[in-house]
């Protein structure tokens, strides 16, 4: 499995962080299902914003990502993310895509200009089927990529950039002279590494359906001669109170303006998990809150379990609670209950993740539990069953997970005031 990761020239925004639960999520529940994942990660550390940062601060290219990589960690953590098996640098495979960009030359895929190579997309008549482009409106002058290089094509994209002076040290020597590798070429060549010329999922976020992951196709399906992803798995977008994210609108948001109190980070990640990675998610302060709440409601009723369960052995729940509802040894309705939201929870996690289906069956149980209860009709197996439910769905979403106390803040959740402005 292969994931789009960030492009370390800032810090990752919320928007990039859905795609990454996305993959979480994917991979916690396949393995789940007992299949095993071996997932693989790129880190863009450079491109052509990193290179004019660099330049501009007059520091080196890894002085200069590294920070934002230690913050995106940093937040993967926070956020309860399994870490991928690989995270792969692309400035730790200049020489892969050297040999794929050669592959390609050879076949006759990619030519050389002034220094540069590009790809030739005349030569791969499937080019374009994958984004479902009409490549016939593509006309000359038209720009469909960010370089700023000639090509015999307008819509050729570039492999190799030459080497300018504006460049600096961000430079590396080829068989095709000084400079650096262009953006599409650094998945191809780092994702067949790791996993092969064909491999099962590759996720990443919609907007890289074109060009990026198109160009992809194109460059690895050129050098391979055959398809090398079997399942492409998109999510969308997330805007910020009926607002598409922009730096231009200032909300653009990091997870840490979310705010300092940790569980708002746990109750973004539910707000994340708990809708499906192909609709739009917006975000606001009322379904942070709201998720909040509703994650706070399930766990409440795991620490009640795990004390009526405890009980059973002999230590003791709330005063006078365990005895009374651990009478019986079982309920065989709530035992129904929870086979009937075990099988709903799976059932809509096997249709494409989805996962607020999932989780209506997850609340279904949740208030028959609660009600019993209340009641004081819960009986220890039944107690036991419903907790056990819980843990996995928990493990598959990812959402049980011990706070920073230390860095707990008690006031009500409130967003950053620019972005509760909007």
């Amino acid at each position: 499995m292969y994931s789009c990761g960030p492009t370390v020239w800032d810090f990752a925004h919320i928007g990039n962080f859905r795609s990454f639960l996305f993959a979480d999520v994917l991979k916690r529940y396949l393995r789940y299902l007992e299949f095993e994942v071996f997932h693989v990660m790129n880190l863009t550390d450079v491109d052509d914003r990193i290179a004019g940062r660099v330049r501009q601060e007059g520091i080196s290219l890894h002085e200069y990502t590294e920070p934002y990589i230690d913050a995106f960690f940093a937040d993967l953590d926070s956020l309860n993310v399994d870490r991928a098996d690989v995270y792969a640098r692309a400035t730790d495979h200049i020489d892969e895509m050297i040999d794929l960009i050669g592959r390609l030359e050879k076949k006759g895929l990619a030519y050389r200009r002034d220094g540069s190579v590009y790809y030739s997309i005349g030569q791969f008549p499937a080019y374009g089927d994958f984004a479902r482009l009409d490549l016939s409106g593509m006309r000359t002058g038209v720009r469909v990529d960010t370089d700023r290089y000639d090509k015999d094509d307008v819509r050729d994209f570039v492999l190799w950039k030459a080497w300018t002076e504006e460049d600096g040290e961000v430079a590396w020597d080829s068989p095709f002279g000084r400079g650096r590798p262009g953006w599409h070429v650094e998945c191809s060549a780092m994702s067949t590494k790791y996993l092969g010329d064909v491999f099962d999922i590759h996720t990443g976020g919609i907007d890289l359906v074109f060009p990026h992951h198109q160009n992809e196709i194109a460059q690895s399906e050129g050098a391979t001669g055959h398809p090398i992803v079997r399942q492409w798995m998109h999510n969308e977008f997330m805007n910020i109170d009926g607002q598409s994210m922009s730096k231009s609108l200032g909300n653009n948001i990091r997870l840490q303006d979310i705010g300092r109190d940790p569980a708002l980070i746990r109750a973004f990640r539910y707000m994340v998990v708990t809708s499906h990675y192909r609709t739009i998610l917006n975000f606001t302060q009322e379904a942070l809150a709201a998720s909040r709440s509703a994650l706070e409601r399930l766990t409440r009723l795991r620490e009640r379990l795990g004390e009526l369960s405890a009980g059973v052995g002999g230590e003791s729940g709330r005063e006078g609670e365990a005895d009374h509802l651990l009478q019986a040894k079982t309920d065989p309705e709530l035992a129904a209950e929870v086979a009937t939201a075990r099988e709903g929870f799976c059932s809509a996690m096997n249709d494409d993740l989805n996962s607020p289906r999932a989780m209506a069956s997850v609340f279904g149980l949740v208030n028959g539990a609660e009600k019993a209860m209340a009641k004081g009709h819960l009986a220890s197996q039944s107690a036991r069953e419903v907790e056990a439910f819980l843990d996995e769905v928990g493990r598959v979403l990812g959402i049980f997970y011990p706070l920073d106390s230390g860095a707990e803040d008690e006031r009500p959740p409130e967003l950053p005031d620019e972005l509760a402005d909007l």
